[in-house]
């Protein structure tokens, strides 16, 4: 259901963001080690940029959990204000008047 806050009131599973971002973390460290010992440095530069954007997402992720409830609310917060209750309206398309 749609309520148009969604941007207001939008929450992030930052638990698993964290698990990927560790996963990436470490498959760059890998990557970058791997290619620098192989004689690869392209490839190795690389990994390590990767190596770098991961950790730098991991930081920011590991900060917002630090934050507390205002980024990752608990299940007794609501995802959205509840929708007006309201007559239902009508799915037909709008009726013309064409003969």
């Amino acid at each position: 259901m749609r309520t148009g806050s969604e941007p207001a009131t939008a929450r992030s599973a930052l638990r698993a963001r964290l698990w990927l971002s560790v996963w990436g973390v470490s498959w760059a460290i890998f990557g970058t080690a791997v290619f620098a010992l192989v004689g690869r440095p392209g490839w190795a530069a690389a990994c390590g940029v990767l190596w770098l954007v991961a950790t730098v997402d991991l930081v920011m992720i590991l900060r917002h959990i630090r934050q507390g409830p205002h980024y990752q609310p608990g299940r007794d917060v609501p995802p959205y204000r509840p929708a007006d209750t309201g007559p239902p309206r009508s799915r037909r398309p709008p009726q013309h008047g064409h003969p």
